[in-house]
């Protein structure tokens, strides 16, 4: 997965298809934001209106072969939909851990069920947690060793694109660096190519990419600028 990773967030399952298309060749993965409508709004695919499940009919994703595939799952019921989607192929999971009615026994039954202990690949499905920009760092803090990587939120509403850069997620991607330098970081929502700097300079080692991307005509060019700018700060794919 690279640094700079693209999030998608769906109408349909057409509309998923066509953007997938825009960044063939372009990435190795992208992040689909998957929301209920409920824990966040408004829904995206599949609970959007006329959708009539709360998880996609098909056997796979599409485009499985030619991109990895991470969702942001932004549901009131992720321990309920966690598994289908996984089936699907996803292999990189963030659950918003506000969503959780009891986390650690969520985290317990993803391994159970998709853990090395199941004989599933070592490596292959990795679980994060997300921390909306206000919640307090001590409610994930007790299972950090049950997770591979933590999402901060970069705005303060969720679950939809264009939101305006929150700086607050700047002194909480410090002060959690300083107290866990080894775990993993991503920052998600108002990452652009003016905010992406000081992220960087906290301590993320990957930006999940919206509205910056898909806001103009040409995905491929915002790309490269971005993977320049993590080439300055010395961090590559």
């Amino acid at each position: 997965m690279g640094i700079i990773v693209p999030a998608l967030l769906p109408k349909s399952r057409v509309d998923l298809e066509n953007k997938l298309a825009r960044l063939s060749g372009l990435v190795t993965g992208v992040q689909i934001d998957i929301v209920d409508g409920r824990f966040a709004a408004p829904a995206t695919w599949p609970y959007a209106p006329g959708s009539h499940s709360d998880v996609p009919h098909e056997d796979t994703l599409p485009h499985l072969g030619e991109f990895r595939f991470e969702l942001d799952l932004m549901v009131e019921n992720a321990g309920a939909v966690a598994g289908s989607w996984i089936d699907q192929g996803v292999t990189r999971l963030t659950i918003h851990a506000e969503s959780a009615h009891d986390l650690p026994k969520l985290l317990k039954d993803l391994e159970r069920t998709y853990g090395y202990d199941k004989g599933f690949a070592p490596g292959l499905l990795s679980i994060g947690l997300s921390l909306g920009i206000a919640t307090d760092l001590a409610l994930i803090e007790p299972y950090l060793g049950m997770a591979d990587y933590v999402q901060f939120m970069g705005i303060a509403s969720i679950g939809k694109q264009g939101e305006p850069f929150d700086p607050r997620v700047l002194q909480r991607v410090k002060a959690f660096r300083k107290r866990h330098p080894d775990m993993p970081m991503q920052v998600d929502g108002g990452v652009s190519l003016h905010t992406a700097p000081a992220l960087l300079d906290a301590g993320v080692s990957r930006l999940i990419v919206g509205s910056a991307l898909w806001k103009g005509n040409d995905p491929k060019a915002e790309i490269e600028k971005f993977n320049e700018l993590a080439q300055e700060y010395g961090i590559y794919e």
